[in-house]
């Protein structure tokens, strides 16, 4: 039996550990979670163990899996990015998802728009490996987690389901926008709907969407985040990455306001549109359905919901020398690395 550690620092860095974290137990391997800033006092189900840095140290994991932009350095074993999210265009490549920071020896894609660049990036570098796995989070999608999905669904009473996510990034946010138009909605009851924030969203705009839970909807958190996209028929977001989540079940999005948008998107930027946008979402064309597989594909084509045992066997293949020898991590990794221990308090060896 060998000893993993998982980290994040946000809470939404949970559901992408958690589906992990059942793999390595199945295989009999014991668990620990390091769990940080915003992800502090948060835990992942029993039998995985929360540890704090200087435990984390002394257990000396075989592989460090993060679900962060981050990874504690000064922790032994390969150090493994998960990441936590897809590549929604934010920013520029060189800020965003292909910002390579130089603390990782593996990182896990989640398909060929990822990894593509990526491998690019390790040809280049040659400090990391890169491996298509699949993205850990997606697994309880695919596996079949109806009886979870249906309870969520169950208040709608046959009604079609619209869930509603959005990005905690202000100048990309529908929340603020869209409230006045989705209380309209949620009032005439024709369809349901799982409202759901950012958890870094503003207190008082949770305050504003939880208040619309009633008979015609519900506010669910971001642990059920996964479940409430497989309850839903249609999702209603902005430029968050739940986007391209959704996608990957081959279902309809409406977005608000896209900074980047495709033609697998139904995109509006005035509020009075969205009764209309929704009509066509739930009636989409053949034209709407095929753009929706291509991006699919391109982002996420395994549909198995086995990323987990993937990324564990990428991890093995890295540890026996089969990736290739990697180069010593340039300088900015050991910076990152420095400004970790400060946040965490940690200067021992």
């Amino acid at each position: 039996m060998a000893e993993y550690l998982l980290f994040a620092t946000e809470r939404y860095g949970l559901p992408i550990l958690g589906p992990l974290a059942e793999t390595l137990q199945a295989a009999g391997h014991g668990v620990h979670a390091l769990l940080t800033r915003g992800a502090a006092g948060c835990a992942l189900p029993a039998p995985v163990r929360s540890v704090d840095v200087r435990q984390a140290v002394a257990l000396r994991p075989r592989a460090v899996f993060s679900a962060a932009n981050d990874v504690p350095t000064f922790v032994s074993g390969a150090k493994v990015q998960l990441f936590h999210g897809f590549n929604v265009e934010k920013r520029s490549d060189a800020r965003g998802h292909f910002r390579v920071r130089g603390v990782f020896d593996l990182y896990c894609t989640q398909g060929p728009a990822t990894t593509a660049p990526f491998r690019a990036l390790a040809e280049k570098q040659r400090h990391f490996a890169v491996v298509e796995t699949g993205w850990t989070k997606l697994d309880p999608l695919f596996r079949g987690h109806d009886a979870e999905a249906a309870a969520l669904r169950a208040p709608a009473a046959g009604r079609p389901v619209v869930l509603f996510a959005s990005t905690f990034t202000e100048r990309l946010s529908a929340a603020p926008h869209l409230h006045a138009a989705i209380a309209a909605e949620v009032a005439r009851g024709d369809r349901y709907w799982l409202l759901t924030l950012h958890p870094k969203c503003p207190p008082a705009l949770f305050e504003r969407y939880r208040a619309l839970a009633g008979p015609n909807a519900a506010f669910v958190e971001t642990e059920q985040l996964v479940t409430a996209q497989r309850a839903a028929d249609v999702l209603l977001a902005d430029t968050t990455s739940v986007v391209s989540e959704f996608v990957v079940q081959r279902k309809p999005v409406v977005t608000f306001r896209n900074r980047a948008p495709k033609p697998h998107m139904i995109d509006f930027d005035d509020p009075a549109d969205l009764p209309d946008r929704l009509a066509r979402a739930f009636a989409p064309g053949a034209e709407l359905r095929q753009a929706i597989d291509a991006y699919a594909e391109s982002i996420h084509p395994c549909r198995d919901g086995r990323a987990s045992e993937r990324v564990l066997a990428a991890t093995e293949a890295l540890l026996a020398g089969e990736l290739g020898v990697l180069r010593r991590k340039p300088l900015a990794g050991w910076w990152r690395g420095l400004q970790l221990r400060r946040e965490l308090g940690y200067w021992g060896r």
